[in-house]
């Protein structure tokens, strides 16, 4: 069994942008730059959005924070984020979810220009991806089928099994994989919770689980030498640490790994590579509007 190491691959990759942001700077050219607009003081996602301003000064990006009162008005937030649609500094707008239930998301997603979704949730970006077109990919997805790049496992004609169909992971990265590309070319099936669910992961090469439950692959859903992709981070209790909690995945992790020839752990395998490819598409950003 080999354990794919995100931290490893994440660092890598930002290793690369950084000496491309050094050559432009050598240049004497400006640097790209990343915007990330968070309403209200929700914790984990203050500290999230605040690593990605981090990644951001590590590399050489421009970085700029935006928090905003949770109460803002949907029109404000949508003049901040068209005035980052205009600012030449900026290239990539990524606007922390979730929002506010007094805020409609679509209608926020829809307001960044497509030349900065690096996010990649924007109906164009997302039209694009199923179309095959060169876009943004959604980051976690597109980090996922870094990993299996990187670790040279073969996709072509394999069977991939992905478990949930959230807009976020599921469907993009089903989409990204059933292409007739490189590092794709799979046959694909989406499996959720109207469907017995084992029948089909027992038949899968490469199993990505993003469902958001806690340890819900057990070994008996899988064949043996599987390929496993663990997207899932969930919180379980566990009195024996100070913390009071635990990080598990969505995959049975001890009984599961003995029998994969491959496996993200949970934490340091997918999780670290969403902010690496968020970076890497907003050097794209920078590039395309160049």
């Amino acid at each position: 069994m080999v354990l794919i190491d995100g931290k490893k691959v994440a660092s890598e990759i930002r290793n690369e942008l950084k000496l491309q942001v050094d050559s432009l700077k050598n240049d004497g050219k400006p640097v790209p730059g990343l915007v990330a607009i968070l309403v209200g003081n929700n914790p984990a996602s203050k500290v999230y959005v605040n690593s990605k301003a981090k990644a951001c000064d590590e590399i050489g990006f421009k970085s700029a924070v935006e928090i905003l009162d949770e109460n803002i008005a949907q029109p404000d937030l949508i003049e901040l984020i068209k005035s980052y649609n205009q600012n030449k500094d900026y290239h990539g707008i990524l606007v922390q979810l979730p929002l506010p239930k007094h805020i409609n998301e679509s209608e926020i997603i829809n307001s960044i220009s497509p030349l900065k979704d690096v996010d990649g949730f924007h109906p164009i970006s997302v039209g694009n991806l199923v179309i095959g077109n060169d876009t943004f990919a959604p980051c976690t997805p597109a980090g996922i089928q870094e990993l299996l790049k990187r670790y040279n496992i073969e996709t072509k004609g394999k069977h991939v099994v992905v478990v949930g169909r959230s807009n976020i992971v599921g469907k993009p990265i089903a989409n990204i994989l059933l292409q007739k590309k490189e590092n794709a070319n799979s046959i694909v099936t989406i499996c959720h919770s109207a469907a017995d669910i084992a029948h089909y992961t027992r038949q899968a090469d490469i199993l990505i689980a993003a469902i958001g439950v806690p340890n819900f692959i057990k070994k008996e859903m899988i064949k043996p030498d599987v390929v496993v992709i663990d997207v899932g981070i969930n919180r379980v209790e566990d009195k024996n640490i100070s913390k009071g909690y635990r990080i598990v995945g969505d995959v049975d992790y001890d009984s599961v790994a003995p029998l994969a020839s491959y496996i993200t752990p949970v934490p340091g395998g997918v999780g670290p590579m969403t902010i690496a490819m968020l970076l890497k598409n907003t050097l794209k950003a920078y590039n395309n509007l160049r």
